[in-house]
């Protein structure tokens, strides 16, 4: 397999296991590999008015469709005959006035169906229908509903029945009798003269029941009437009033018909509270009711002609679950009689710290609710519950809470789940925390570390830390031996140890992800850890990626594999000292087979003179000069002198010039005016140094005189070549200058090695090389 198709196969798995999402407008464009694994498709608000017959081809896996909000005006079924697996079909929102009914058969495997809002006289349900035998979730609309529009479905157990009848002009009464369902909702007409028989059949069809759109700005003790007449009769236990507008009056009505009826659960959602609100005194005290919750309740009145609060009358009503959320309620009234509160939900309002301040009236609740209100004294929640003596959960999350424990604390003794995440909290909370909890989340909060203080925390079975500024993993020797569950993801954790994650290994699951991980070496051996313990780390590997170094950043810590040498300092060290033992083994192997020194000494030489000849080439001592070098030896060195030194020197080509006795002193004149005048002519003298120059007699006279006229003007035209060792035993005491310069200054080595003699040529002739202007030998004259 390439590498291509190997990446093209592994998007569509990814593609396939996120189950592809696509819309409309990003569909036109999907290659049809990638099509084929789409199974949720959005087409709403696209303005299509019609499908061609091979529109949803490129689809056959399409489990959901939606296609609201468009202009189609007639559907044929068969455009999805291909979708053997569609389960949800949302149509809704269109202009069909007719549908191919004998196509219908095209989506029998459909759960859900929503033809609601559409330009259709009555349901629409034909014969067809009854081939739908998997239909849980239906949605109608309609403007006349007779009493045979149901009976093609008559035999169906449904879920779900909706109808949007807002436009409804027509009823029959007993229409709905031939619906099998378990909820029915129904949007009120506002246009039906009289829906008395309508409301009838909704209290009687199904115990789940929701009516929405009942809008009575004006006195609307009509329509509460008709619900009052049939309520007490229905067979409703659940009764939902969503999108309602009315005064309180009309509502507090409502709230009375119910307590008196077969009703045990009633839920008002998006409530708007016009006109006034007055208290109102009702006796609560008997009656069915269970459960009763507002929701999303948006008042339009501010102010109440009573004396007494109308907020009042909610706790004297005698209900075990009672919700009132997202209400703009700023304060609770405690009960004034004991009640029998079980659960109590106040979310989403602005309730303070004075709430049920020394309240003793509701000792039997259990669930408490606060969450995402203005609380912000902890130590006034703690004196508030511990009068509760049978509160069990409590959730006070999304306040201000922070903790100022100058006082004991004061929980209630019963408190087993408690919810303290997105406050203020600082460590210093886990001073103060019930004993025998078995649930606590102190998610985003404020937290930097967790001590031995939760060690009282003998039951507790889930700890929530997530987000908050926690920098090194909890010591789970100080948790409960209880504990099943622990998150500490999305803190600032950077390098958690493998010590820590082991003493939290009794720990079935473990939330640990979404950390700043420094991966480095300090990190490896936790890794390790957590590869063996991975199924106790919920969400590894993806949730643990590397944040530092940069280069590393986004790398899973399961694929983060530092060397063995890069973080064992023992063999680091071991390596660099053993490889740099090596490299000078290995030097002085060199340095002994191809005497380096040697020609390191020679390079030095070299530059060195290189250097020295540039400061004497307009320096007197070069004025006058004849020869390039004079060469000073012994007769016994005769012919090294003879057939290598000079032949190598001159080469044939007059560059160098040297003095040699045979072949330029002058005849006639003494052997001492010869060499003093050679000498003298020269501007550098060669002293071919061995232990027969010690033994020659005129070597020590031309040693004399170079000894007293070169070094006292220029000791560096002075060159030493030694062809021989000389031991410095041998050298007489009348030598004592030469001794001193062989000591003090560098001389050449004649090298016995072939190879070498070619840089030893050319470092001797670079070290007697310069421009002087030579005089002819006719202009030659002996002084």
């Amino acid at each position: 397999m390439s590498d291509s198709h190997l990446i093209l196969w592994l998007k569509l798995i990814l593609l396939h296991a996120l189950m592809v999402s696509i819309t409309g407008e990003h569909a036109q464009n999907l290659p049809d590999k990638l099509s084929v694994l789409v199974t949720k498709l959005d087409l709403s608000h696209r303005n299509i008015t019609r499908f061609q017959p091979r529109t949803f081809q490129p689809y056959p896996n399409l489990h959901i469709l939606d296609l609201s909000y468009n202009e189609l005006e007639d559907l044929d079924f068969s455009v999805f005959q291909l979708q053997t697996v569609l389960q949800k079909l949302d149509i809704s929102h269109n202009k069909l006035r007719t549908m191919n009914c004998s196509s219908l058969h095209h989506i029998k495997g459909v759960t859900h169906l929503n033809i609601s809002y559409n330009y259709f006289e009555t349901t629409f349900l034909c014969k067809e229908f009854a081939s739908l035998t998997k239909l849980r979730h239906l949605g109608l609309s309609a403007t006349k509903i007779e009493r045979s529009d149901f009976l093609n479905i008559a035999h169906q157990e449904l879920q779900t029945v909706f109808l949007g009848i807002e436009h409804l002009q027509q009823y029959e009464a007993g229409s709905l009798q031939s619906l099998h369902t378990k909820k029915l909702h129904v949007v009120l007409p506002q246009t039906l003269t009289d829906s008395t028989h309508l409301i009838y059949d909704d209290f009687n069809i199904s115990a789940t029941l929701e009516i929405s759109n009942i809008i009575c700005e004006e006195p609307c003790s009509h329509t509460v009437l008709q619900i009052y007449s049939v309520i007490q009769k229905s067979k409703v236990s659940k009764l939902i009033l969503s999108d309602i507008t009315m005064p309180w009056y009309e509502m507090a009505l409502i709230l009375q018909i119910s307590w008196r009826s077969t009703v045990e659960h009633l839920s008002i959602c998006r409530f708007t509270l016009i006109k006034e609100f007055d208290y109102q005194k009702f006796d609560f005290s008997v009656g069915s009711l269970k459960s009763l919750s507002f929701e999303n309740i948006f008042p339009q009145v501010f102010l109440y002609g009573s004396e007494e609060h109308p907020i009042k009358i909610f706790s004297e009503m005698f209900v075990e679950n009672l919700t009132i959320s997202t209400a703009e309620m700023s304060h609770f009234y405690c009960p004034p009689s004991p009640s029998i509160l079980r659960s109590l939900i106040l979310a989403n309002n602005k309730l303070t710290d004075v709430i049920f301040e020394k309240c003793q009236t509701i000792a039997n609740i259990q669930l408490l609710n606060l969450q995402n209100n203005i609380l912000e004294r902890l130590s006034h929640v703690t004196s508030m519950t511990s009068t509760m003596k049978s509160l069990q959960h409590l959730d006070v999350s999304g306040n201000r809470l922070y903790s100022e424990f100058n006082n004991d604390c004061d929980w209630s003794p019963s408190l087993l789940i408690l919810n303290l995440s997105r406050n203020k909290l600082t460590d210093s909370v886990f001073n103060c925390l019930p004993t025998y909890l078995e649930v606590l989340d102190l998610s985003n909060n404020q937290l930097s570390s967790v001590g031995k203080e939760v060690h009282h925390l003998i039951a507790l079975k889930e700890l929530y830390l997530s987000s908050n500024q926690l920098s090194n993993m909890p010591d789970c020797s100080y948790l409960s031996k209880n504990l099943i569950y622990l998150t500490i993801d999305e803190n600032l954790i950077y390098s958690p140890s493998k010590e820590q994650l082991t003493k939290c290994q009794n720990v079935k699951q473990i939330v640990l992800g979404k950390n700043k991980y420094r991966c480095n070496c300090e990190l490896r051996e936790f890794i390790s850890s957590a590869e063996i313990l991975h199924e106790n780390l919920e969400g590894w590997p993806q949730s643990y990626m590397c944040e530092y170094p940069q280069e590393l950043r986004g790398v899973m810590l399961k694929n983060f594999h530092p060397s063995e040498i890069s973080c064992n300092i023992i063999i680091l060290v071991g390596l660099i000292v053993g490889t740099m033992a090596v490299l000078l083994i290995f030097m002085l192997f060199l340095c002994k087979y191809f005497d380096l020194p040697w020609y390191i000494r020679m390079i030095f030489q070299w530059l060195r003179r290189k250097y020295r000849i540039k400061n004497v080439y307009n320096d007197e001592a070069i004025m006058g000069k004849r020869f390039h070098a004079f060469i000073s030896y012994s007769q016994e060195d005769y012919e090294w002198v003879k057939k290598l030194l000079i032949p190598n020197l001159e080469k044939g080509d007059n560059s160098l010039k040297i003095c040699h006795h045979e072949r330029d002193f002058i005849p006639g004149k003494s052997i001492v005016d010869n060499i003093i005048n050679c000498i003298e002519k020269s501007f550098k003298s060669i002293f071919v140094l061995s232990p027969n120059f010690i033994q020659s007699e005129w070597c020590h006279y031309e040693l004399y005189f170079a000894q007293h006229s070169l070094f006292g003007k220029n000791s560096d035209n002075l060159i030493l070549v030694l062809l021989d060792p000389i031991p410095q035993y041998l050298i007489p005491n009348k030598y004592s200058k030469l001794k001193a310069i062989m000591k003090q200054r560098t001389y050449m080595e004649w090298p016995k090695d072939k190879r070498k003699h070619g840089l030893f040529w050319a470092n001797l002739r670079e070290a007697i090389q310069t421009n002087i202007p030579l005089e002819d030998e006719e202009t030659f004259v002996l002084n």
